[in-house]
Order: C-alpha cells, then structure tokens, then sequence
C-alpha cells in the first residue's frame, strides 16, 4: 500500500494531507463546494534578528558554578533565570503564510464516489468525485502537487461532461499589506513580518481550458472551465533581494511548462529520492508499517531539500501565526531526531539544509559563547530559529540553560560525512566542527577529578536532592558527557583525514581521558546525573542518559553488555511510570529497543506510537495542553526506527536483522545504508535470511554480523555481493 485514502474532504487540519517541496508547503483538504489549501513557506518567520545575549551572564558564570558545586541549587537558578536568559526571553516564531480558498459554483447536488488519496509513489494528491445535480451527472478530477524543479505549487482540475466555476482568493488574516491584481490571471498578496523583518510575495495564477479566467479586486474568476490549472509562488527577501520578480519568474516559467511537465519533472525528481529504498513486509496486517515507513521519507523529501531551512518543529506544515513552541528548531532532541533517517534511509542530500543551518548559527554562536561564557568557539543552547539565533531560550530552567544543543547538532557532520564520503564537504564543515570543540576546551570545568559541563541540565527532566529540594541545573548531566565523547572523537577523526596534529587536537585527547564514565545507579537504572537522584518524574517523556544508546554507539548489547542491561532497566522505569506519552519520545523507545536486540518490544512501542500518537493524516501527535499538535519528529524518528530494526551499522560493522519481529516473519528491504557508501538490499522468510546484497562505492574491509556468525569481507568499489552466499552456508 503506497497511499494514504479518505472517503470524505478533511473536516480538521489533521485529516488533510501534505505536499511540500522543500521551501513551500500545503495541506490539502479538499471539498465540494468550498475549499481551502492551506499554504507555507519555510522562510515566513516572525522578525528580524536581534542581539539576546544577556549582559549579565559574563559576571555571574563563576558566581553560578560556586552555587552549584556547593549544592545551592535554588539559588543558582534563580541567578541563572536573571543573568543567562536571553533578552528578549523567546527567539522568532515560524508562522503560517496562509489560504488559497476556492468558492465553486455549479457543483451543488448528490456526491458519490469521493477519493481523497496522498500518493506515496507520485508524490501528490488527488481528489475525484461524482456530482449529479439537475438530471447531470459530471466527474471532477484534482491533482495537488509541490515541485520542486520548478520551485512552485501546482494543483490540476478536470471536469469530464461539466465544467469548473470558482472563485479565488489569497488570505492572511490580517497579517499581510497589499493584494490585489498582478495581471488578468493572476492575484497576489504581499508583506513584512514585523519591524525590518522578512517581506514576502505570493502570487497565484489560473491558467484555463475552454471558459474564461479574469481578476477582479483581489480575486481571481474562472467560469465554466472543462481543465484549470493554479500555479503559487511565494518567494521572499530572506532567500533574494528582488525577490517580488523571482516570484513572477517562477509563476511564467510553470505556465509556459503547463501542468503536464510540471509533473512529470516533479515525478522523475522525486522518485529519484523516494525509489532509495523500499519496503515490504508479507501479511496484509503489516501494510500500515509499510506506509507509515514510506510516509516518513515522503515528509522529509518534502520538507527538506538542498535550498531550503531545515525541517523544524512541523517541518513546514504549520496552520497557525502563533504556533506551540513557535515551531522552532528545538536542538534538544527534535530538529537531530529529524534527521535520523536521513542517511539510513536513502536520503542524504535531505540532511544538506541542516548543515547550511549550522552555518548560519556560526557567528552567533561564537558571539554566545564569547560574551555569555568567554570561551572561544561555538556554542549553542536548546532552541534556534531562522536567524541561527543561539542565546537561551525561554525562562524554562530544566531547559534553557543547556549549552550542548550546537554540540549534538555538530555530530550530525561526522554521520554525513561517514555515509557520503564527501571530502568536500568535510573540509568546509571542519572550521565549524573545530569551533564547537574549542568551546568546551574553555568551558569545561574540574570537577573531583573529572571534567564537567556547568552550569548545565538534563533535558528536561528535574531531579529531588536528599532533603526534598527540587533541582534542575547540575554539573555534567551524563547526556552531556556522553555527547562529548562523540563530539571530541568525531573532530579528532575528522583531523586524521586532514592530518592534523596540534596542540587543539592533543588537549582534546587530554579531555577525552577525563570525562566521567556512565554510571549505572541504585535501581540498576544508567544514572541520569552524576549523583544517584531520584527523579521528580519517573515516567518523564525525555530519556536524556540512553544518548549512548541511541544515537550514539558507545552502548551496545555484545560490547557493553552492563549497561546494555541498565539500558534497558532505565527503559522499564520510564515506561512503567507513564514514559513514551508523546510521539516523538515513543519513537525514540523504538529505536532504543532496536539497539537492544528487542524486536518485540520495539514493535510494541511502535503500535503504541500508531495507536495513542498518530492523527488520522498519519502525522505524530504531540499532547498540547487538553488537545494535541503536530510534530514531525515523531514521523521521523520511527521511520528509522523501522530501518533499525532491519539493519543497524556503525563505522566498525553493519548487523543484520538486530531486532526483527516475529510479526515481520517474511519480506523484504531495498537500499538501505551503512557508512561507506554501502548500500544493502535484504529478503527473509520465517525470520531468516534468504537473499542479499551489498554494494559499496569504496574499496574496504567491512565486518558482517548476522546472528552469531560473524565476518570479515573485502569489497571492491562498485561490486554487487550475495550476502547469502557469504553467510547462509554458515548456518
């Protein structure tokens, strides 16, 4: 099944269906009579950017170190609440960019045959119904699409034995300055979002068959049309200082095209990303997996394309001008956990907008951490927004006050560079990835023999100090160690590529050597801090100490078998005291699991993901006060959880079918990838390997792990092997 189906229009933004090219988004809904696409452009933020690094920070921070070590913890936060936090407290808001609404005419009467239909394999939407109204009887046909070739959204509408009447207008609220006529078929709206903020241009243009197209105020009139065909183009001044004739460019090129190599240039182009890889599972009861697996690489092709931002909160889809958590990247967990099928999943050129990211966060961050800490380097702490802004976020103490945000980000350049070997990339990346490190040369403090990040948190999570107090700000959380040793080995890796050795590299080994172990405590849990705490919520949604776990490497079942058992303790506490209530946090229970050889229960809590966090578009649901919103992450993260749970790879061996369900007993897996430039396809049936492949784009040495058997092979670059026949004889 390579599509999500409903028999009726979407009566709530969670029943209509996403498009996306990577810069502008819809949500379609769908309708009879009226219709409204809901519309986005990755750029549409709220003001423009601003200095927030507090003035008092650079006074305080030895202040608030003293306060810590010396267990006065209410104390110290709130002299970080005043002297840290960023001024203003929030960063800039992603926002909507608004409506298409469509008023028919003529389309009144009994409806019948209705589809409404996201096709994973084309990457559109579709609407078809049957109308009979007056003795006639017409069929409607719509097609929805977000190309990315030609930079705009394009929706086909054909009627067979009828014609098509509407009206068209482009709405936002109040939140926009100028609409109106562009010419006799097009309409447009305009404006700035806030005080020397972003401007933006839209414009929407109908091209017909047969009947008439004209505008008249701000809208646009088609009568009696047998085929008609909108092309929307939204650009803005964040991405081109003309950009009002960018916008027009666009909108003539896809008119001179017409909508037929429309799609066929977005169809060639997407199913180059999408035809990566494939799933099938046997079983009719396993097609929602299948989908649900494919959906999740839909949303990312979708939302994130070389050219445009990262995906953030929603990805792009976001209906509302003050969304929850201003749908921000939040670089805690969210905005890395989007990213986790990027490379495993096929679609590595998908990651590229973060890297881009990452250096638009540069220069602040090294501001950060220069006037916040006087440290050199880069520094970044839980949230950034269109700006790259890294000051604190909120006055949120169990999260505002962390300063690994820009660290975890940065282990993202390693992963990339491993999969893709792309030295290119490395080399303009490597300043940045240096600069990351350097910050914690200056930060780090002594602690009792160890070295330590403080101030710090784990997010979010609040711990109960032995007389009852409440804490949240710490020295070194072990999220935060744990991140470290990733961060410190990714740059000294990265500095043998290019041979360097000095004294930057040699003092990182000297930290390396000095960061505190993880710590198995008192309930045979992995410690989330370096003291043994209780927590204040056991069942809490973040499960920071098990970033060893995932994504990281450093805990595995046949190497660390200890704390692969505390790993899967501290996964019982959470879980058995509420733990895996949001999507995202569900999601990461999965991929937990797969780590752990669980196959079983890592099904489990994907079902529990489908069941409590899914809307009915398919899209995670996040609980928001007494209702829900949606976040992408949860999208994300399970779908490569699913890819974990078929093949797992570290730089050091690929395992085959780590944690496999009984329920998955037979089908197959195409293009998945290992670092290396591996690609390996796999087939199984009653839970054993019957056929596979491996290809790789470089000549190495790579270590195979199926089961018990264990093998070390050498492959030439660009040669298919029969992975069957290296390891089913050994059975």
């Amino acid at each position: 099944m390579n599509s999500i189906c409903f028999e009726k229009p979407a009566d709530r933004w969670e029943e209509a269906l996403p498009i996306g090219n990577g810069r502008l988004g819809a949500m379609i809904f769908g309708g009879q009579e009226k219709e409204v696409i809901q519309l986005n452009q990755d750029s549409i933020w709220y003001g423009s950017s601003i200095n927030r690094i507090n003035p008092e920070a650079k006074g305080h921070l030895n202040e608030i170190r003293g306060l810590i070590l010396e267990g006065k913890i209410p104390e110290a936060e709130k002299l970080m609440t005043y002297t840290l936090s960023g001024i203003p407290q929030s960063q800039r808001p992603y926002q909507t960019l608004g409506n298409i609404e469509l008023t028919y005419y003529n389309q009144g009467g009994y409806l019948s045959d209705y589809g409404r239909m996201l096709d994973l394999e084309n990457g559109k939407v579709t609407e078809s119904y049957q109308l009979q109204s007056d003795n006639k009887s017409f069929h409607i046909c719509k097609e929805y699409l977000a190309s990315y070739p030609h930079g705009i959204l394009s929706f086909h509408l054909k009627a067979d034995e009828g014609t098509i009447s509407f009206d068209a207008i482009l709405r936002r609220n109040r939140f926009y300055d100028h609409a109106g006529k562009l010419d006799n078929r097009t309409i447009f709206m305009d404006g700035s979002l806030g005080e020397k903020g972003i401007s933006f241009f839209t414009a929407l243009r109908a091209d017909v068959t047969d009947g008439s197209v004209k505008t008249l105020g701000e809208h646009l009139l088609v009568r009696d049309a047998t085929e008609v065909t909108l092309y929307l183009s939204c650009e803005t001044s964040f991405y081109a200082e003309d950009y009002k004739t960018f916008a027009v460019k666009k909108l003539n090129y896809a008119s001179h095209d017409g909508f037929t190599c429309i799609r066929q240039k977005h169809q060639k182009d997407y199913q180059r990303l999408y035809h990566q890889v494939s799933l099938h599972l046997d079983g009719e009861e396993n097609s929602f997996a299948e989908t649900y697996f494919q959906f999740g690489r839909y949303l990312l092709i979708s939302c994130s394309r070389p050219g445009s931002l990262p995906a953030n909160l929603q990805g792009i889809w976001n209906d509302s001008y003050v969304p929850a958590w201003d749908s921000k990247f939040t670089i805690n967990i969210n905005t890395e956990m989007n990213y986790w099928p990027a490379e495993i999943c096929g679609l590595s050129e998908c990651h590229l907008p973060l890297f881009d990211h990452l250096l638009r966060m540069w220069d602040n961050g090294k501001m950060v951490a220069k006037e916040m800490y006087h440290c050199r380097g880069f520094a970044a702490h839980h949230n950034t927004d269109i700006w790259g802004d890294c000051a604190p976020q909120d006055l949120y103490v169990p999260a505002t006050y962390w300063v690994m945000g820009g660290a975890w980000l940065a282990t993202h350049i390693w992963t990339h560079y491993t999969y893709s070997g792309d030295i290119d990339f490395l080399k303009k990346m490597y300043p940045f990835l240096k600069d990351t490190v350097l910050f914690f040369h200056d930060f780090l403090i002594e602690d009792h023999g160890d070295m330590v990040t403080c101030p710090s948190v784990s997010p979010e999570n609040t711990y109960i100090l032995p007389d009852g107090t409440k804490g949240r700000v710490c020295a070194g959380s072990s999220i935060d160690t744990q991140i470290l040793k990733d961060l410190l080995n990714d740059y000294l890796k990265a500095s043998n590529v290019f041979n360097i050795e000095d004294d930057d590299t040699k003092r990182t080994r000297e930290i390396l050597n000095l960061l505190p172990p993880t710590k198995i405590g008192k309930h045979g849990q992995i410690m989330e801090w370096r003291e043994d705490y209780d927590e204040a919520e056991p069942g809490h949604r973040h499960i920071s100490q098990l970033y060893a776990l995932h994504p990281s490497h450093q805990i595995t079942p046949d190497k660390t078998p200890e704390l692969s058992i505390a790993a899967e303790k501290t996964l019982e506490r959470r879980l058995h005291y509420g733990g895996g209530h949001t999507g995202w946090s569900c999601a990461w229970i999965v991929n937990f699991y797969a780590r752990l050889g669980n196959g079983k229960k890592a099904l489990e809590n994907l079902e529990k993901l489908w069941r409590q966090s899914t809307f009915p578009n398919l899209m995670d649901s996040h609980p928001r006060g007494e209702g829900a919103v949606f976040q992408i992450d949860g999208n994300l993260g399970a779908t490569a959880a699913i890819a974990e749970m078929l093949m797992q790879a570290d730089e050091d061996r690929i395992v085959l079918f780590p944690a496999l369900p009984k329920k998955w007993k037979s089908g197959s897996v195409s293009g998945l990838r290992a670092p290396g430039g591996i690609q390996i396809s796999l087939a199984w049936s009653d839970g054993k390997l019957i056929h596979g492949t491996l290809i790789s784009s470089q000549t190495q040495e790579i270590n195979l792990v199926y089961g018990k058997i264990k093998r070390s092979i050498s492959v030439t670059a660009g040669r298919q092997m029969d992975l069957d026949k290296l390891l089913i004889p050994s059975l």
